[in-house]
């Protein structure tokens, strides 16, 4: 059975900026929207901007290999050609990382290239790749 496709609204607080960035940067192609909201095609996965101002950003951050992480986040996990891919667009759209591209693991089960950046209203994103997929859940 095919894996079936999540969906996410998030808050944003200006959905022309959530146009541009998740569009334009992030590659999503855009379904349906209103005045009000936003459909994206995250990856055949569908995820919502919805207008609602002051809502988005952080509510905590766990400390994780010496950063800090933003709790909330989401994401994907790419193959590493898309994830590097990504990180070059990312870094030519002129970016600002939470967490600059990075490998985590080195050498141990679980081995993963990871980044975390924010859209334009502070919602925290990971993206990650696994030297090995099917390490996705190794201890």
């Amino acid at each position: 059975m095919a894996t079936p496709p999540f969906h996410l609204a998030f808050p944003v607080d200006d959905l022309a900026t959530a146009r541009a960035f998740y569009g334009g940067v992030l590659g999503c192609a855009e379904g349906r929207s209103s005045d009000e909201w936003i459909d994206f095609d995250f990856h055949g996965h569908q995820i919502v901007a919805h207008l609602a101002p002051g809502a988005a950003g952080d509510a905590a951050s766990n400390p994780v290999d010496g950063h800090g992480v933003p709790v909330p986040h989401f994401g994907l996990v790419l193959d590493m050609p898309a994830w590097e891919a990504l990180a070059q667009r990312l870094k030519d759209a002129g970016t600002q990382f939470v967490i600059e591209p990075t490998v985590r693991f080195k050498g141990e089960a679980g081995e993963q290239a990871t980044m975390f950046f924010r859209d334009p209203s502070g919602n925290a994103i990971e993206m990650k790749a696994f030297a090995d997929p099917a390490q996705l859940f190794a201890k």
